[in-house]
């Protein structure tokens, strides 16, 4: 039985502005203050939870409040701010931004809370930026996705997805690394699933196919021996051989969103089983053999070394932890 997603440490390491970035074992580091990169995932998570609790809801609202903080009038972002609520960075269209419209997109088409509404505006504001930043890009198309489950013809989001499809998702000239890039660097399934993504909102089969080739190449490079090896923290090109270290649960929680979102469109198992050995990651399933998140707390594991794990339980680890477990919960029944 699939463990179910807890969210008793998010709640821990949130107070009245946001939830921390890092934390020293269980413990917020409140010197480190917040950013919006992980407020807006705890935004994505706790939209996306079919049966939200009241610590949920709250996390919410409470993250929806911080992300519209941050966003300028003209949809720039900024991403860091201190412990006493300051801002403490320049607003930009970085990942903090992408981020952003991920998780408002997500919120806009939950129907667990009545923050759809704030939501949706939001993200139209965030729409009307663009980024240099193929990975920013990338985030920001899985919020204009799903704006537009829900909202099929909202002209914000159609626009975006067709900016990034336009200059984003051109294949590699190499047929032996067929990766949009000359190293796999952080969060790399991240675009695939964008690929399949645009491709679903824009009813472009070509990339959709694109997006499930390079996904299952990706999948293939990172098994090893029947398990997630995911690409570590350094990044890897192509003479690498694996595995390598540190590996952060990031890899894994993106794999996982990528594989659930190439199943809504193709039915091989391969993405099942790239959901399972996601989740299997956490629970000693890895290079290492060792457990990756913490029962006592809920709280995930900050990387996975060559032997031992890093036993801080920061925002974004954690966060990894919860959002693969939602994927693997959703998908049992498919897998059983």
């Amino acid at each position: 039985m699939t463990e179910r997603p807890r969210f008793d440490h998010l709640v821990a390491l949130t107070d009245r502005f946001g939830t921390f970035e890092h934390a020293e074992h269980a413990t917020p580091r409140r010197e480190h203050g917040y950013c919006v990169d992980d407020v807006a995932r705890v935004l994505v998570v706790a939209a996306r939870e079919p049966s939200p609790n009241a610590s949920v809801r709250s996390l919410a609202q409470g993250s929806l409040g911080f992300v519209g903080d941050a966003m300028g009038s003209h949809g720039e972002c900024h991403n860091r701010r201190a412990a006493d609520g300051t801002w403490s960075s320049e607003s930009s269209t970085e990942d903090c931004w992408g981020r952003s419209l991920w998780g408002l997109g997500t919120a806009a088409a939950s129907q667990q809370f009545a923050i759809a509404g704030r939501a949706l505006e939001l993200f139209e504001r965030g729409a009307q930026q663009r980024s240099q930043y193929p990975r920013a890009m990338a985030f920001a198309v899985l919020g204009a996705a799903a704006v537009l489950s829900v909202h099929p013809t909202n002209a914000a989001a159609l626009s975006l997805i067709r900016d990034a499809a336009d200059t984003m998702f051109e294949a590699g000239d190499d047929p032996t690394w067929p990766w949009p890039e000359p190293r796999l660097y952080y969060a790399n399934a991240l675009l695939p699933d964008a690929m399949i993504a645009a491709g679903v909102a824009l009813e472009r089969p070509e990339l959709v196919s694109r997006g499930l080739g390079l996904l299952g190449w990706l999948l293939a490079r990172e098994t090893r021996d029947g398990h997630l090896s995911v690409t570590p923290a350094a990044g890897s090109g192509p003479g690498d051989l694996g595995p390598g270290f540190d590996q952060q649960p990031i890899e894994v929680s993106t794999m996982a969103d990528a594989c659930a979102r190439a199943l809504s469109v193709d039915d091989s198992p391969t993405w099942l089983d790239g959901i399972r050995m996601a989740n299997a990651w956490f629970d000693a399933d890895n290079d290492a053999k060792v457990i990756m998140w913490d029962p006592a707390t809920g709280g995930g594991f900050d990387g996975l070394h060559a032997d031992v794990a890093n036993q801080n339980q920061g925002a974004e680890s954690t966060l990894a932890l919860v959002s693969t477990r939602q994927q693997a919960f959703a998908h049992q029944t498919i897998s059983t």
